[in-house]
């Protein structure tokens, strides 16, 4: 039995031995090819180490009469061990990005895209979507230091074939999106772990003499990649691909985001939205016209509302763009279509009826009243002045401003007396509202008309400060509905010349909302063009929150 095992340890020994000597053969040409590298490499940063240690040497010189001796202010002898762990630091986060630059990128197949996924250093993290020549789509998807960046640059011949020619093919490819990026992904996360590994042992072998040191600079990067991946998986919202900001070319903005239908279900819709967003990026690449592009819903009515636009021309043209490709039922105007209100200036408004939707108008404080005729001899415009219409399924309450200040500018506070009559005129507006039917949104110029509405109507439009804002206006006591949400919108003119008078224009800005079944708003689209009227936008989509559910009470 003895003689048998022994026999049978020699044979394992003589097989084992040739690999051995293989393996030993590969890690010897492996080291031969490596370590010419290493050494050139040391001989190219020796120089300008040496260098760079004669100038810090210098500099000590100069600077230790002042500061003292290093052991008076580290603390002693720890002050050497500290300056190694800086340095050890220094070299594991450099290493870091220069892995990331040269391999911190995957390819992977989504849908019919050949998408690079791509893991740079950020401080505030998010995803971006790049979509060329589109524009891209920013997602505050994650926190932390880690930004993922998507390229759908390519397209795959045969599987955008198989796209074009298949019936289906747009909802297959868009059914295993989630899959393809999910893979994606993960492959990414782990190809950076290594790549940062690699990178910052390799530049820790080429300025460190120490082994111990090499290792401890990989395990120091693959310790901080995996925290920011942790991280980033830790604080990710789902519900961030809901609220997409694009940037790009107007034409495209609608096609790539989407319509805002049913959002009341969009928290689970997390692999539905992103789905569209696949879709709709390969019904514009594959140019297929024949496919439905996202129609609205027919209870879904969209509203654009604009407000002074100060007549700025460069801003009807969007206006006209942004009807056009977006849909719009109906658009409302929050006033100061003029600066002064003047006959000439008349002829401005006469594009009005070239929009071809419904306009509904309310008058600001630089429109006269010769200014609010023009706009009523308009065939497709509605002027409100403390009034109530029925307009694309919506019924839409109005007042002008009480005041004609051509002279004053968005920035001018109103005094008290002022703020008082336009808080009566805001209950004046409350009052006729109150005497008929529910209305579903009420048009003002000033926001400070807008608190007196507060519980009679669930939206309110304004304009006047050249400034976006949205909030919920506090309801106190009886009132006709839970929650009354007021919109502010910018200046869709660029506040007209005075946008010229700082250093950058004012952009225009203008707001698509979106209004379910229940004539609430359920999401908004923010849209800001350039302020010389160029065609690249930021468009920023918001979900609105329900309102708590709150019996009214009748007034």
């Amino acid at each position: 039995m003895r003689d048998l095992l022994r026999a049978r340890l020699e044979r394992t020994r003589q097989a084992a031995v040739p690999r051995l000597q293989r393996a030993a053969a590969r890690c010897r040409t492996v080291g031969a090819a490596v370590f010419p590298y290493l050494a050139r490499g040391r001989a190219v940063l020796r120089p300008h180490l040496v260098r760079g240690r004669a100038v810090a040497a210098a500099v000590w010189a100069r600077v230790r009469p002042v500061v003292g001796p290093p052991a008076a202010w580290l603390g002693g002898p720890g002050g050497r061990r500290l300056g190694a762990g800086v340095a050890v630091l220094v070299v594991t986060l450099i290493g870091m990005g220069l892995g990331l630059a040269v391999g911190g990128s995957v390819h992977q197949d989504v849908g019919p895209f050949e998408a690079r996924f791509a893991l740079t250093p950020a401080v505030s993290g998010g995803t971006e979507v790049e979509l060329p020549p589109l524009g891209s789509v920013h997602i505050a998807s994650h926190a932390g230091p880690a930004h993922l960046t998507i390229n759908l640059a390519s397209l795959d011949t045969t599987r955008t074939l198989n796209l074009v020619t298949r019936p289906d093919g747009i909802a297959v490819a868009s059914e295993t999106a989630v899959g393809d990026v999910a893979r994606g992904v993960s492959r990414l996360a782990w190809q950076a772990l290594a790549v940062t590994m690699l990178g910052s042992m390799l530049l820790a072998a080429l300025v460190f003499r120490s082994m111990r040191r090499v290792a401890i600079c990989g395990g120091l990067a693959a310790l901080v990649m995996a925290a920011s991946l942790l991280t980033a998986a830790a604080t990710f919202r789902r519900q961030a691909i809901a609220e997409p900001t694009y940037e790009g070319l107007l034409t495209n903005a609608r096609n790539v985001v989407g319509d805002a239908q049913k959002i009341a279900d969009r928290y689970d819709a997390y692999r539905d939205q992103l789905q569209r967003i696949v879709t709709n990026v390969s019904r514009l690449y594959t140019t297929i016209t024949t496919l439905p592009i996202y129609a609205p819903q027919n209870d879904t009515i969209k509203v654009l509302h604009i407000s002074d636009l100060h007549l700025n021309p460069a801003a009807w043209s969007v206006v006209h763009s942004v009807v056009t490709q977006f849909d719009v039922d109906v658009v409302i105007d929050t006033g100061d279509i003029t600066d002064w209100g003047t006959e000439p200036e008349a002829s401005y408004v006469s594009a009005i009826g070239l929009l071809g939707v419904p306009y509904v108008y309310v008058r600001g404080n630089h429109d006269s009243p010769f200014t609010q005729d023009a706009i009523r001899r308009q065939p497709n415009a509605v002027v409100l002045d403390n009034g109530v219409t029925d307009v694309g399924g919506l019924r839409i309450a109005g007042i002008g401003d009480p005041r004609f200040t051509p002279d004053k500018t968005a920035s001018d506070q109103p005094d008290d007396a002022v703020r008082a009559g336009l808080y009566l005129t805001g209950r004046e507006l409350a009052a006729t509202i109150s005497g008929g039917p529910p209305v579903d949104i009420a048009a003002v110029h000033d926001p400070a008309a807008a608190d007196a509405l507060a519980g009679t109507v669930p939206l309110v439009l304004a304009g006047h400060r050249h400034a976006r804002e949205v909030r919920d206006m506090p309801v106190v006591g009886p009132s006709r509905v839970p929650a009354t949400l007021l919109m502010v919108e910018g200046s869709t003119g660029g506040a007209g010349l005075r946008g010229l008078e700082t250093e950058e224009p004012t952009p225009l800005q203008m707001s698509v909302l979106y209004l379910g079944p229940d004539h609430l708003v359920d999401a908004y689209d923010e849209i800001s063009v350039g302020g010389t009227g160029l065609a690249e936008i930021t468009l920023q989509r918001h979900i609105v929150e329900e309102p708590p559910t709150v019996a009214p009470t009748p007034r």
